[in-house]
């Protein structure tokens, strides 16, 4: 992220405005609401609402990122900010929603936990950290035109422990998660390399995508519950020749 937003997310990690899950106080709210819901907090002139919930969530905007200004500083649930670990930052999602990003310039997609505030410039709607950046193809440009989706919250509270990562959804019929090996504009290329795949792997497919200019014929791969079963055979699939595949929900 660029680095005259350093002071807004300094000033949103360390509270101007106490958030239900992070922030220290050092404003009221203007206005009463009612305790299970997220206060409100400021930034600059600007009030920003948190989502009670990340039900039926979707977005389309301008993605961004931020890297190592911010490494190893908290971001605004507390947690420690690592650059190499893929999360995001959201204005109004609850913490811990997992949403998946759809970079609509290069068809690429991505699967993001929401562990942080922002991006505050407008026309932004998520700011992604330096390895979700990098997965989505938009390192070097900065930016790109992205669809986002709430897929849900963790059905146990706590996120970094050793089991399963299961779901509450926010969208019916989320929570299915696949590769993606590889997007072609030959419909045949994709066939070839659908038909390679599917004499050794299970749920080999192809999945469209128009951006609005060129349709991109997106392969993909596996059929799985959890984040952590996923996770698990994407170590498998790259020691196997598959460096770039990436993790997707649909």
């Amino acid at each position: 992220m660029v680095n005259q937003l350093v002071g807004l997310r300094f000033f949103a990690a360390i509270g101007m405005l106490t958030l239900i899950f992070a922030f220290g106080c050092a404003k009221q709210s203007p206005f009463s609401i009612p305790p299970e819901h997220p206060r409100p907090y400021k930034i600059g002139r600007n009030w920003y609402q948190p989502l009670a919930s990340s039900k039926d969530f979707k977005q389309k905007g301008i993605a961004s990122w931020y890297g190592a200004d911010f490494h190893g500083k908290k971001t605004a649930n507390g947690e420690i900010y690592d650059m190499h670990v893929v999360t995001a930052a959201h204005k109004t999602l609850p913490f811990d929603t997992y949403v998946k990003v759809d970079n609509l310039e290069n068809g690429k997609s991505i699967v993001v936990r929401v562990n942080d505030r922002g991006p505050f410039i407008r026309g932004r709607i998520i700011d992604l950290s330096f390895a979700a950046a990098k997965k989505l193809g938009i390192v070097e440009k900065g930016t790109a035109k992205v669809k986002i989706k709430a897929l849900g919250t963790p059905a146990e509270t706590a996120v970094n422990s050793n089991a399963p990562v299961k779901l509450i959804p926010a969208n019916y019929g989320s929570g299915i998660f696949t590769f993606q090996v590889g997007a072609f504009k030959d419909r045949e290329n994709a066939e070839r390399l659908r038909q390679k795949l599917d004499r050794q792997y299970k749920n080999a497919h192809i999945s469209p995508f128009d951006n609005g200019h060129d349709t991109l014929y997106r392969v993909r791969v596996g059929r799985y519950d959890t984040l952590e079963e996923i996770i698990e055979a994407e170590d498998i699939l790259k020691e196997k020749g598959f460096k770039d595949i990436f993790i997707v929900a649909e």
